[in-house]
């Protein structure tokens, strides 16, 4: 009898235990999915997207925090943060350590062809017909052809006319100190001015203000951003890139005799490794969850152009771009998202 009942017990209680563990999860067990508070536009607008799905489809108590990069990076290591929805890996010796101590993961791609280097608006190359703009270099394809002074004198600096002027990043970022080496490496350091602008704001405004007059302007930029969402680019060709170069152009006491491409760029959802473990449901949708980096820049100059913030514009991606985001989720988070959404 004893027996019996004990196999009773032990029965109803695996039956018990059932629906339980079927319906264990992250946020079901009352966790909180805490996201890194991202200072800059692109990753401010995909951390938005992904706290939505998960608050209105998976029923999940989200947060941010906010910070700067190395802090927040800290906060991923020790699970105060879960989610860094734009880690750029490689870039960051903090991210890099955590990852090498196993305390940090790196999932999915956040969007895949992210890029940087030196641009000129598109009509220099081919024109624009629709604005009366005819090519005037349309056999500029690299940064090598930046000597010829035909080339030098189209890119004219108004207050040095007899040097090119090349619109570099404000003094102190990092892309700044690269692209100076650059102009060392590829011999144009006497043939062009290095005009460092004061904030990343002017140098927005300096692009956004020779493209509306139709002008030749040589710069350095990167995408994801609203810029490359709101004008024509392209993008000029250099030597590919080798780790001896780039470690060359990257140290500034260094000699600097070439100069090669910028690197590739991997960027991911970083996750707590801990929290990736306890929470394979949610690693499953960001490991999905790859945002086409034409519309992350159509959706960055949606917020320049009405002025709006990423929160407006993630409501906005995910009432028009279903057909995108809902192939991350399952059948019935997608319902629930777009219910929420009207």
């Amino acid at each position: 009898m004893k027996t019996n009942t004990l196999a009773t017990m032990v029965f109803t209680g695996c039956l018990a235990g059932l629906p339980m563990a079927a319906q264990a999860s992250y946020c079901g067990d009352g966790n909180t999915l805490t996201f890194a508070g991202i200072g800059w536009e692109s990753g401010d607008f995909i951390t938005k997207v992904m706290e939505t799905i998960f608050a209105k489809g998976y029923d999940c108590k989200t947060d941010t925090i906010t910070g700067n990069s190395i802090t927040l990076e800290n906060a991923v290591a020790t699970n105060d943060v879960q989610i860094f929805a734009e880690e750029w890996i490689g870039r960051s010796d903090i991210w890099n350590k955590a990852e090498s101590e196993g305390k940090v993961q790196a999932i999915g791609d956040t969007f895949a062809g992210a890029s940087e280097g030196w641009f000129v608006p598109t009509y220099v190359v081919k024109g624009d017909e629709a604005r009366g703009i005819k090519p005037v270099a349309p056999d500029l394809k690299s940064v090598d052809q930046l000597k010829d002074p035909a080339i030098i004198a189209l890119f004219s600096d108004p207050e040095e006319p007899s040097k090119g002027r090349f619109l570099n990043c404000p003094s102190g970022w990092t892309c700044e100190g690269v692209s100076t080496a650059k102009l060392e490496g590829y011999g144009l350091g006497d043939s062009y001015t290095n005009f460092r602008p004061g904030t990343g704001t002017a140098l927005d405004a300096a692009i956004s203000s020779a493209y509306k007059q139709g002008q030749p302007i040589l710069f350095y930029y990167w995408s994801p951003t609203a810029i490359m969402g709101k004008y024509a680019l392209t993008q000029l060709e250099e030597p590919a890139y080798s780790d001896a170069c780039w470690a060359n152009l990257t140290d500034p006491a260094a000699k600097h005799e070439a100069a090669c491409a910028f690197p590739s760029v991997k960027v991911a959802y970083g996750v707590n490794s801990e929290f990736a473990k306890a929470a394979p449901e949610i690693i499953e949708v960001l490991s999905k969850a790859t945002f086409p980096l034409d519309q992350v820049n159509a959706s960055l100059a949606y917020m320049v152009d009405n002025e709006v913030d990423a929160a407006k514009a993630a409501e906005v991606f995910l009432k028009e771009k279903a057909d995108i985001w809902g192939a991350w989720v399952s059948p019935e988070a997608k319902d629930k998202i777009s219910a929420s959404l009207n």
